[in-house]
């Protein structure tokens, strides 16, 4: 076998596919699993459906492939059962020979056009209702009359050469005809010889019908049947299904066993060749595949680093806009602040003047470190206090305002008014801090 483009899995499932089977020719191991996409368990499984008669599951064409009747490209055997003539030499010989072949040569070629002209009309008849029931029939009968035998298709004419294309096998095709002595004796004989049956089952997939059921009839016409028994060989050449061996009258079983293995050998070329085919659409494929999904994987890298990008731009934008929203909300926090300090700056008390009486004063010590003195009246509020610390430049945004001993915050910063500094407690002279809450 050519290992050649196959992976090491793919070669262990033919060494496993041969040791299950028992088949000889890797190749045809192979073929079977490029068939089957490599699944070992289906390949099996068609296989033995395939082995003992039964139809494939892709042999489903309601219409057989056309197949070429091709006198030249056929090989043909006859037996006659005539006494044999006499023998004869030299010239008379010889043109006794031409005659005869000339003769059955034009007998043959006006036999295939009579039933080509005949088929026209035959296919305006109706098409059989059971072509299947007619071949299981047959089967049945056969093997109540001629137990041994070898294993015959159970499908019909068109899944049999379905199946034999697919399968790349040699379709060996049998049709019956039980008045005829000559068929009888070929049944029990050569037919049911042990080697016969052990090499076509082997080699080939058998179909077989009775002469005189519509199946029969139709095929015997399509294929060219004239003579019992005759057994006909097809298979695919150059992608055509053509008939390849034509094997007329009774014969021994070891001169049948000649006959099909010289049809079988002059045309495994063109199977070999098909399976060689096979293989390289399916290395090609598979090829393919890969390129594909290689591909797929580098387009779905860089979708994934685009995106990845993407969102760190977004991400970036967006923190961009965040501080840009914050900076400008502390920017417009700060108008507005700078705005409120213009407008309580009007609402402060003025100072009184020193020696006034019923004044307070306060040293105010702000976080900075500057302290700042300032008199009050005793009535001022406590949110007089506060409006003077806001409105200073260097008093923090934010603040509250405490004594020093013992220590608590002043309630100066709500919205009342609050108490008067007298009745806060606040005495002649104050020392307050200034703590900023945002520090």
């Amino acid at each position: 076998m050519d290992n050649d483009g196959l992976s090491n899995e793919q070669t262990e499932k033919v060494l496993q596919f041969q040791d299950i089977t028992g088949l000889d020719d890797m190749n045809v191991c192979r073929d079977i699993l490029i068939r089957h996409q490599w699944d070992l368990e289906v390949a099996f499984q068609e296989h033995l459906n395939i082995r003992e008669g039964r139809p494939s599951a892709y042999a489903t064409e309601s219409r057989a492939p056309a197949v070429i009747n091709d006198r030249f490209l056929q090989h043909v055997f006859s037996s006659a059962r005539t006494s044999p003539p006499r023998e004869s030499g030299g010239i008379a010989g010889v043109i006794g020979y031409v005659f005869n072949y000339m003769v059955n040569f034009w007998y043959s070629a006006f036999s295939s056009i009579l039933s080509s002209i005949l088929g026209l009309f035959r296919d305006q008849e109706s098409i059989p209702a059971d072509p299947l029931g007619d071949v299981l029939k047959f089967i049945q009968t056969y093997n109540e009359k001629y137990p041994e035998h070898p294993v015959f298709y159970q499908g019909t004419y068109s899944q049999a050469l379905s199946d034999a294309k697919n399968e790349l096998r040699f379709l060996l095709v049998y049709l019956h005809s039980e008045p005829t002595s000559e068929a009888v004796a070929f049944c029990r004989g050569a037919l049911s010889d042990p080697q016969v049956i052990e090499y076509v089952n082997r080699r080939m997939l058998l179909w077989g019908c009775d002469m005189s059921s519509h199946e029969g009839k139709r095929v015997a016409t399509a294929i060219s049947v004239r003579t019992h028994p005759t057994l006909i060989i097809i298979g695919m050449r150059a992608n055509k299904m053509i008939i390849m061996g034509r094997l007329e009258g009774d014969c021994t079983a070891e001169e049948l066993i000649r006959r099909m293995d010289t049809v079988v050998n002059d045309n495994e070329v063109w199977l070999n060749q098909a399976r060689q085919d096979r293989l390289e659409r399916d290395l090609t494929q598979t090829l393919r595949q890969q390129q594909d999904e290689a591909y797929q994987r580098s387009l779905q890298a860089d979708q994934e680093k685009q995106r990845r990008k993407q969102q760190e731009r977004e991400e970036a934008m967006r923190i961009q806009a965040a501080i840009e929203a914050e900076q400008a909300a502390e920017l417009q926090r700060k108008e507005d602040i700078e705005r409120l300090k213009l407008d309580l700056a009007e609402q402060v008390p003025s100072e009184p003047e020193a020696g006034a009486s019923d004044t307070i004063s306060i040293v105010f010590k702000l976080p900075s470190g500057l302290r700042l003195e300032r008199r009050f009246r005793n009535m001022d509020t406590m949110r007089d206090i506060y409006h003077f610390i806001f409105c200073h430049p260097d008093a923090p945004d934010s603040f509250e305002i405490t004594t020093n001993f013992p220590k608590r915050v002043l309630e100066c910063s709500g919205d009342e008014p609050g108490q008067s500094l007298l009745l806060s407690g606040l005495k002649n002279r104050e020392v307050l801090f200034v703590a900023d809450l945002e520090a």
